[in-house]
């Protein structure tokens, strides 16, 4: 529905906010869940029940507390998806921390960067991952302790914290005013920032997710995104913890591993993204697993093409991928398509309950997009983030006095209300969900002795992927400078997920007068320059 402003509201009725701290909006009903299984480490076989979930995060907190661990500090967990990483999180908002979730690939630069901005005093590793968080803790004064959420010499292991005996500290949390989460994201355009989502903030969304994406218990969640980022913290952990339901925990996406979990762990719903929907639909391996369990597919993250969607639900004899909408900043979510609705091909959903939506003219003008006219998205509600951590300007330039937060995405919403997302305004690359920023990228080409100029897009590659591509400028004299020398140049210093993967040499970089690159016409230039 859109009223005479063009502000479009959703059909559901409001959902009171959810004004509790995480752990008690996630685990306020974990004790009456007793002896079900709450998590399952689709690897290994290990159970953790609501009980001992409840029991562990408790001890957490409280041997957090004892190590010093004051409210307001901010801890760093820096971990693959694991049984422990609920405990560890919940723990440590129950003793008045700020939690910053941090990707497990980072390098220790990324990290220490990480570390610096968010005022990091505390880091949750694991034994692989220690070296890297030893490096970046040099690199970030301020650090008081590495754990170790397994063994490592010199380190307080987690599994041992959760039997603390010291006691459960009573801390005072304001959840309309207190950040539970610190992920990073990079926003609409630019470096990552740590976006300030409250207690409240992030326990309203779950509440608002129930109408269209229910949960309870009985239900299997396969985790198979990661729980640092949004999406998986929201939609794989809170969310299933939160109802009861059984969470099927993968370390990370590999397709063999998916399916077997799928098929001895009978997972009843998926939550990925739209490579892992690409693969289901494509891969060969599909077929060799009994995946009949499954009752439905959710795709986020990033834009599905409704092609692969059809796809994977006519190969898996499912009902369609349904598809949701939102970002980091928005706690995540803002629409989904119900389970089991008769949704159109293309659309990521309708708002969910107390979210309104308006559309921004694309040329500036005063004049509101209205329904099936393409506008940039603005969204307000109560998940809206808090702001940017240390960052008021560009807090500023991305929620008006009013609270509508832009989100740099163009869409169009029909006349029964659903949203299609039609492009970006924003520079953003989103490789398998993943944010990749060009300006992070260009920057570190323009340190390469041979580059003059460099500019960074996503182009598509051979399956609809997004992918980040170079146009470099080469230095006179540097002629030999090849396409594999720069790749393998970024490679050496960033996470896996934001390495360059194609590169093309040109004369020079299509620049505004201001000097801002000019993205859309490297896009759509078939042979650029």
């Amino acid at each position: 529905m859109a009223d005479h402003e063009h502000v479009f509201h959703s059909r559901y009725p409001d959902v009171t906010p959810v004004s509790l701290p995480i752990h008690e909006a996630v685990l306020g009903r974990a004790a009456a869940y007793g002896d079900t299984v709450a998590l399952i480490d689709a690897v290994n076989g290990t159970t953790v029940s609501y009980a001992e979930l409840d029991r562990s995060h408790r001890s957490i907190a409280a041997a957090l507390a004892d190590a010093g661990l004051r409210k307001g500090d901010v801890l760093a967990l820096h971990s693959p998806n694991s049984v422990l990483y609920p405990s560890v999180l919940y723990g440590a908002t129950r003793a008045g921390a700020s939690v910053t979730t941090v990707h497990p690939l980072a390098t220790a630069e990324e990290l220490a960067t990480q570390l610096r901005d968010a005022s990091a005093r505390w880091i949750v590793t694991v034994a692989p991952l220690l070296e890297t968080a030893r490096r970046a803790a040099e690199l970030a004064p301020g650090i008081v302790e590495i754990f170790v959420c397994d063994r490592a010499d010199g380190h307080v292991c987690v599994a041992d914290m959760a039997l603390s005996t010291a006691p459960e500290p009573a801390v005072d949390i304001d959840p309309d005013e207190d950040v539970a989460v610190l992920p990073f994201s990079s926003g609409t355009t630019g470096v990552p920032k740590g976006v300030m989502l409250t207690h409240r903030s992030v326990a309203t969304n779950l509440a608002q997710l129930e109408a269209p994406l229910p949960m309870r218990p009985g239900d299997r969640i396969l985790a198979v995104l990661p729980f640092f980022h949004i999406y998986g913290l929201t939609a794989l952990m809170n969310a299933p913890l939160r109802s009861g339901a059984t969470v099927v925990v993968l370390p990370r996406f590999e397709l063999d591993r998916l399916l077997r979990a799928i098929e001895h762990h009978r997972v009843t719903g998926l939550f990925v993204a739209p490579p892992i929907v690409h693969a289901l639909a494509r891969h060969p391996l599909t077929g060799r697993y009994d995946l009949s369990s499954l009752r439905y597919i959710v795709s986020s993250a990033a834009p599905l093409d409704a092609a692969t969607a059809a796809a994977c639900s006519a190969r898996l004899g499912l009902p369609p991928v349904v598809q949701a909408y939102g970002m980091t900043e928005l706690s995540p979510a803002t629409h989904a398509v119900p389970l089991g609705a008769a949704a159109p091909p293309g659309t990521v959903g309708r708002l969910i309950p107390s979210t309104r939506l308006r559309l921004l003219a694309l040329d500036g003008s005063e004049r509101p997009p209205g329904p099936g006219e393409e506008g940039e998205i603005a969204i307000r509600g109560p998940q809206v983030m808090k702001g940017y951590l240390g960052r008021p300007d560009a807090t500023a330039d991305m929620i008006d006095e009013d609270g509508w937060l832009r989100t740099g995405d163009v869409g169009r919403v029909d006349g029964d209300g659903w949203l299609y997302i039609v492009d970006r305004v924003k520079e953003l690359i989103k490789y398998k969900g993943f944010q990749v920023a060009p300006a992070e990228l260009e920057a570190l080409l323009l340190t390469h002795d041979s580059v003059a100029d460099a500019a960074v897009v996503g182009v598509r590659d051979e399956d609809g992927s997004e992918i980040p591509k170079a146009y470099v400028v080469r230095r006179p004299g540097a002629a030999e400078l090849t396409e594999e020398a720069v790749m393998a140049f970024v490679a050496r210093r960033v996470a896996p997920y934001k390495k360059i993967r194609r590169v093309s040499f040109v004369a020079a970089v299509p620049r505004s007068a201001s000097g801002k690159i000019l993205r859309r016409r490297l896009r759509e230039a078939e042979h650029p320059l």
